[in-house]
């Protein structure tokens, strides 16, 4: 319980602490006023300012947020408020949040490829290893062995594996390997694993370590983070294409899967945060009110009509976001709960 509580107060406080300071650093650098600066959220802690900036500590370390100047009309406007400064630069700050995401996935996987390498695994059905008091482990599965069948079934890559296994849920199935050039039968009942909800055998395909240099692990980093924003994002769209099942994990899913990356070492937690951090920064481009990807919208929408959106207007498009956002974040929850 300690791990994940540790574990997911340095996960949240890191990645919504670079997505506020994208938007800090860059209200600064275009001459707005930041009235304050806080980590976490909740009652003050402590406070110290520096200029016309207070930077505080809150109670619950789990997020954070700017208080910029001239956020709305109900504020005293001045030359130094956000909405009297020019639209591009009020685009600027508010894309910061989540490009600072990015930047983040980046350094944390180029320091994760730079130091520990990259994992390439295996498409060949051959073990690397067998998962212990799995099905495989008391049938006498073992390292090295390349498995041909599955209950009859030709297995001829390691994606195979899973599609032969589900077909025996709960039977008794016959796996041919072959060991050291001969084939052996090896009977073994698949079981259900908790989580997914899938029949395994608890078998792990082979996997090389390779390690890179610094340069070359800056480009790669560069790469893998397009990739996984890539699968991210056909993931979003093939779930409200109604072709892939909706599955969100909200913050009771997010900081048991926190908790069970870190009790397998840090470098996971570190790729665990970069994928998350990759994971915010998309879902906050989104043209959903409230969002800064709806906030840019509005903000585009104002650089071409040279005029704000009317009062009711705004009203009415946070109203519709709070709908929006609420219905996900009881959705998000309502997931994580089903999975325990």
């Amino acid at each position: 319980m300690g791990i994940t509580i540790l574990a997911t107060i340095f996960v949240f406080s890191l990645i919504v602490f670079i997505h506020e300071f994208g938007h800090f650093i860059t209200a600064k650098m275009t001459g707005m006023r930041v009235d304050e600066f806080a980590i976490g959220f909740g009652p003050k802690v402590c406070g110290y300012r520096r200029g016309e900036t207070l930077y505080t500590l809150r109670a619950v370390p789990l997020g954070g947020f700017n208080r910029i100047a001239g956020m709305t009309e109900d504020e005293p406007l001045d030359d130094r408020s956000f909405l009297n400064k020019p639209v591009r630069y009020r685009l600027v700050v508010i894309a910061a949040g989540a490009f600072m995401n990015f930047v983040l996935a980046i350094v944390l996987i180029w320091g994760l490829m730079a130091t520990v390498g990259t994992v390439d695994v295996s498409t060949e059905p051959i073990v690397g290893n067998t998962m212990a008091d799995s099905a495989a482990a008391q049938a006498d599965m073992q390292q090295g062995d390349r498995i041909i069948s599955i209950g009859g079934t030709p297995i001829s890559t390691w994606n195979d594996i899973s599609k032969a296994v589900e077909a025996h849920r709960g039977d008794v199935v016959t796996v041919v390997v072959n060991r050291d050039g001969n084939d052996m039968d090896l009977d073994m009942i698949p079981r259900i694993d908790s989580q997914s909800g899938r029949a395994m055998l608890g078998v792990m395909p082979e996997m090389t370590r390779q390690y890179h240099g610094v340069f070359e692990s800056a480009w790669l980093s560069v790469e893998k983070t397009g990739e996984i924003c890539k699968m991210m994002i056909v993931g979003l769209y093939d779930m409200a294409a109604g072709t892939q099942k909706a599955d969100l994990a909200g913050p009771i899913g997010i900081a048991q899967l926190a908790g069970q990356v870190a009790s397998v070492g840090f470098s996971n937690l570190l790729m665990f945060t970069a994928f998350l951090s990759i994971n915010l920064g998309i879902l906050n481009l989104l043209p959903v009110p409230l969002l800064d990807g709806g906030y840019i919208i509005m903000l585009l929408i104002e650089g071409v009509t040279r005029r704000r959106l009317p009062k009711r207007a705004l009203y009415y498009i946070q109203v519709v976001g709070m709908a929006i956002l609420g219905s996900l974040f009881l959705f998000a929850m309502f997931m994580d709960i089903s999975r325990f």
